[in-house]
C-alpha cells in the first residue's frame, strides 16, 4: 500500500517535471522566432559559455500502470463500486479494503463514499472486515437449486438465480433436460420461469383461469383446429387437408361428422389432471 502511494508521488512529480521542461522548450521556441537565421543554436551558446544542457527527464517504466490507476480513483464512484462488485462476483471471495485495493486500485479505505456504498449495497455483504457478492439465494450447487425451485410451485423467475455461483445456467439447463424441471418464458416481461415438473405439487388455480378453461369451446373440424395451433406458432402434429385430398384421389367417401354423446365425469372417468383438482370442484359426478 506504501509502496504504490510512493509510487503515485513519484509519477505526479514527474508529470510535473515534465510540464515545465515542455513549457521551457517553448517559451524559448517562441523566442527565437526573431533572431536571424544566421544566429548561433542555443545548444551551441551554452556550450559555449560552459553551461551544459539540461539533464533529460527520465520516466518510470511503471508509467502505463501508474497512469491506469490514477483514472480509476480519479473515476465517478458508480463506476469504482461496479468494479468491486464485478471483483467479489467474479472470484466468490471475501476481499479486505487493502486486498480490493491490490486487486482493482479501488482504494476502499481513503474514499469514504465508495466504502459506505458497498457496505450498503444489496449485492454485498460485510461483516467488519471483508467485503464478498450476495446473492439473492444462497445456493452452491445443483442439488440446492432443485430444492428451491421446488419450493416454489407457482415458479420463480430465473434473473433470480442466475447469480446464485458460477455455472447455475447451465445446471438449470441440465435439469430441464433430466425433466425435473420446466423453463417457460413470460409473455408479458419475456423473461424464463423455472417450474418444478413434479406431478404431485398443489398448485392454485384462480376462478378466472377456471371460468375461461370452461367457457373456450373448441372447434369441431380438425382444419380449424390446425389453423388455430398455426396461429399461435405451434405445428400441428396433423395435416387434415392433405389427407382428405388423398382420400377423395382414392375414391374414399369421407366419413359423416356424428354429433358425439356428451358423456359425464363418473368415478370410472380416468381423470388426466388429477393434480388440477380445483378445475372440477363444481362439476356433478353421478352417484355422488
Amino acid at each position: 500500500m506504501a509502496s504504490l502511494q510512493e509510487s503515485l508521488s513519484k509519477f505526479k512529480k514527474q508529470q510535473e517535471k515534465c510540464q515545465s521542461t515542455l513549457t521551457n522548450i517553448a517559451a524559448k521556441a517562441g523566442s527565437s522566432k526573431g533572431t536571424s537565421s544566421k544566429s548561433v543554436p542555443s545548444s551551441t551558446s551554452s556550450l559555449a559559455n560552459g553551461k551544459a544542457p539540461a539533464t533529460p527527464v527520465k520516466f518510470s517504466n511503471d508509467t502505463e500502470r501508474l497512469q491506469h490507476i490514477n483514472s480509476i480513483r480519479k473515476a465517478p464512484v458508480g463506476a469504482q463500486i461496479k468494479r468491486v462488485i464485478d471483483l467479489l462476483f467474479e472470484t466468490r471471495d471475501a476481499f479486505t479494503p487493502e486486498q480490493i485495493n491490490e486487486a482493482c486500485y479501488v482504494d476502499v479505505n481513503a474514499n469514504k463514499a465508495v466504502f459506505d456504498s458497498l457496505r450498503n449495497n444489496p449485492k454485498v455483504s460485510y461483516d467488519g472486515k471483508r467485503f464478498s457478492y450476495k446473492s439473492k439465494h444462497a445456493l452452491k450447487d445443483k442439488s440446492q437449486l432443485l430444492v428451491l425451485i421446488r419450493k416454489f410451485p407457482e415458479g420463480i423467475a430465473v434473473i433470480d438465480l442466475k447469480d446464485s455461483y458460477a455455472t447455475v445456467m447451465e445446471d438449470l439447463q441440465s435439469l430441464k433436460a433430466s425433466g425435473q424441471i420446466w423453463l417457460l418464458s413470460n409473455f408479458d416481461s419475456q423473461e424464463d420461469i423455472a417450474y418444478p415438473n413434479d406431478p404431485r405439487a398443489v398448485i392454485k388455480v384462480d376462478d378466472d383461469l377456471k371460468q375461461l378453461f370452461r367457457g373456450i369451446e373448441l372447434p369441431r373440424d380438425m382444419l380449424d383446429i390446425e389453423k388455430d395451433l398455426q396461429k399461435n406458432g405451434m405445428k400441428p402434429a396433423t395435416n387434415t387437408a392433405k389427407r382428405r385430398a388423398m382420400a377423395q384421389v382414392h375414391g374414399i367417401a369421407p366419413k359423416p361428422k356424428t354429433k358425439k354423446k356428451k358423456h359425464e365425469i363418473s368415478k370410472r372417468t380416468k381423470l388426466t389432471n388429477a393434480h388440477l383438482p380445483e378445475l372440477f370442484q363444481n362439476l356433478n359426478v353421478p352417484g355422488s
